[in-house]
């Protein structure tokens, strides 16, 4: 199933891990969302959309999404916050793992709306690598000159290219 969760993943992991606990709170501009925010409505989203994935609709009426958008208390709610992101995480490998070419196109519903499984997966790479990205922007605005690149660094590309041209056969 896409690799593409993992590198999202691993993408906010990467970002998340450039900051302190107390900075995962921290809202650049009024209205918008702390790191914090953003790893709970992933984390809830998760949780929502891949339990019970074949046998109930992908929202959840336990999921409180309007909380999912409420900030933590203190910078003490973070590490319980790590815990739940990786849990919740852990229920869309086990899905991914236990998927097999034939349920590709089963029907799922997210919202009462009717989906395949590949439009219901592409439509959650979109939305996590949406997230992801607001991770990685907030992070480098936090860490400023401090953040290290993620990918490839500003002025290095030819020399990124030119690597990547050395390893073809």
């Amino acid at each position: 199933m896409p690799p593409q969760f993992q590198s999202y993943k691993g993408l906010a992991d990467r970002a998340l891990a450039q900051l302190a606990d107390a900075d995962w709170l921290h809202r650049p501009a009024p209205g918008a969302n702390s790191a914090a925010v953003i790893v709970q409505h992933m984390a809830g989203n998760l949780r929502s959309r891949f339990t019970d994935f074949f046998t109930s609709d992908g929202e959840k009426p336990t999921r409180q999404r309007d909380r999912e958008f409420e900030e933590p208390d203190s910078a003490e709610a973070i590490g319980p916050l790590k815990a739940e992101w990786e849990a919740a995480w852990q229920v869309l490998f086990e899905l991914l793992d236990d998927l097999r070419p034939a349920d590709l196109l089963r029907t799922v519903t997210i919202r009462g709306e009717a989906h395949t499984v590949l439009a219901a997966v592409q439509r959650q790479v979109a939305h996590y690598a949406y997230h992801a990205g607001q991770l990685v922007q907030l992070a480098k605005n936090i860490r400023g000159e401090a953040f290290p690149s993620l990918s490839i660094p500003r002025g290095q590309s030819e020399q990124f290219n030119q690597q990547m041209a050395a390893r073809k056969p």
